[in-house]
Parts: C-alpha cells; structure tokens; sequence
C-alpha cells in the first residue's frame, strides 16, 4: 500500500509500515529523527492529502486540542492570552477535519483525551502503550475510517506514577524530562502500537 505518515517527524510508524513492504512516507514541518530522511516529506501536510493513498495515519498537534490546557482558555481571567488560544484551537481544530475529510479509504487520526471528541465525535477506541508490550502509560484517542480497532498484542503493567506538587502525579517515562522538551517526547509513537498498526493494518 501506499501510507502517508502525517505529522510524524520520529518515522516510528513509518518504518514499521516500510518494514511489512509498504511504500509509507513520513510528512512533517520539522526535518525526521528517524534516519530516513529518504522516506520523509518535509512540509506542510495538507497538500499531501489531496494525492492518491491508500491509507492515512496522523498525528496532528495536539497543544490547542488536548484538555490538560483548558484552564488556560479562561479569558476572564488570562485575558487576550486565553482570546488568542481560542483562535488557535479553532485552527488546530480545522486541520485535524481537513484530514478526517480526505477522500481516501483508511483513515487513523491520534489525538491526546480533547476537545475533538465534542467539537467531532467520540473516538473510535482509546489505546495505552502498556496493552502493546511497553510498560509505560499515554492514553491516546484513535479515530477510525475504513479500519478496525487495534487489539491489544501484549498487556503490561505500567511502573507506578511519580507525585509531582498539589498532590498529583504524572508517568514516569517523561517525568524527569525538562519542561521544555515534554511536549516532544510527548508526542513521540512507542514502538508497540506502531507495530501493531503495521501488522493489523497493513
């Protein structure tokens, strides 16, 4: 098949589908960390959609969609600020349609629990990397076309959270990172549900 990897810079998935036979290519406005800079569209997506594939996996940017920052769209209270993330969540919100209305038949989109799921629909399923061999907690929305949902290939346990202040806790995996790279190792596929996607939807 022909795959087209949307906003994937690692080309964790990419390789995985390369690996099964599949002509797929990474696409992404950064340059990949995967090694192959060979398969990997360097760019903005959304001319890409309109060429002919014969399935699309994405992962759109989920700073405006997710609802771990909602508190930040208050405008009582952080003003201008929180106008303008409403303004970039309406165009976050846009991109991720435009790839949900592409005309190709199989279709995933993985998002982070947001606002997609009202703005939209529901997700089609909800996937931890701990039900596909790694041992570490992300809870990721899957939304399908043309596609079943992934069944889970080896269930692990997860290590135990790490308390952080006010009581709460975080996984440990990107914990102890730097705040300012969180959102990139955050964003990152593990190595288990890529290969899940490879072999159960390739």
């Amino acid at each position: 098949m022909k795959v087209l990897i949307a906003c994937e810079e690692s080309q964790a998935v990419t390789k995985a589908f390369r690996k099964k036979g599949h002509e797929a290519f990474s696409c992404d406005v950064l340059p990949c960390s995967g090694g192959h800079p060979e398969w990997h569209i360097q760019g903005d997506v959304l001319p890409l959609l309109k060429r002919d594939w014969d399935m699309i996996i994405a992962f759109p940017p989920c700073t405006y969609l997710t609802v771990t920052g909602n508190r930040w769209f208050n405008a009582e209270k952080y003003g201008q600020k929180a106008i303008e993330r409403h303004a970039l969540r309406q165009e976050a919100q846009a991109f991720f349609m435009a790839i949900a209305a592409a005309d190709c038949p199989k279709i995933a989109i993985e998002n982070p629990v947001g606002v997609m799921s009202t703005a939209w629909r529901k997700p089609d399923q909800l996937v931890q990397p701990y039900q596909f061999g790694d041992a570490a907690e992300k809870k990721t929305c899957l939304w399908l076309k043309g596609l079943k949902p992934l069944a889970p290939t080896l269930v692990v346990e997860p290590p135990p959270r790490q308390k952080i202040k006010g009581g709460k806790s975080m996984p440990v995996w990107y914990s102890n990172a730097r705040k300012k790279d969180r959102a990139k190792i955050r964003s990152k596929t593990f190595q288990g549900i890529a290969d899940a996607m490879a072999d159960q939807w390739g």
